[in-house]
């Protein structure tokens, strides 16, 4: 099982990759049309997508086992999730890909902020440190 609970990192170093790609091939995609139907058109994708990977699972049957509480969680984030697409895009197509990109990454920040705040995380030094390097390293890319 060990080798498993290390398969963190690779997911998060994908999930970089695609959201690097995700952001090229949305400026490109948006450079003549309204960035909200954009947004549209890539969340239908990701439907189509999400529910796919589900049903060749086959986990659909744990929908039956969601408490209130996850549900309501789920869909605050969903609705938080349409919120930051449908701002991105709008900076996305007004904006430069390297200037946005790196504000839209500073939600690792206010990540770090909210975990302390509401999931009682510590704030380490190396969290800390890591979290101002980052501010930093924003601030360097977009003035």
């Amino acid at each position: 099982m060990e080798n498993s609970s290390n398969l963190w990192w690779i997911y998060a170093l994908l999930s970089a990759f695609f959201a690097a790609l995700t952001t090229i091939f949305a400026k490109i995609g948006i450079e003549n049309i309204d960035p909200n139907l954009a947004t549209a058109v890539r969340t239908v994708v990701i439907l189509f997508m999400a529910w796919g990977i589900v049903l060749a699972q086959g986990t659909i049957s744990q929908l039956t086992t969601f408490s209130t509480r996850t549900l309501i969680f789920l869909i605050c984030s969903g609705i938080a999730t349409g919120c930051s697409w449908i701002f991105y895009f709008q900076a996305l197509q007004l904006g430069k890909a390297a200037q946005v990109a790196p504000i839209d990454k500073a939600s690792v920040v206010m990540v770090i902020l909210f975990s302390a705040i509401f999931l009682h995380e510590p704030l380490t030094l190396k969290v800390i440190l890591g979290g101002a390097l980052i501010v930093i390293g924003t601030l360097v890319l977009v003035l």
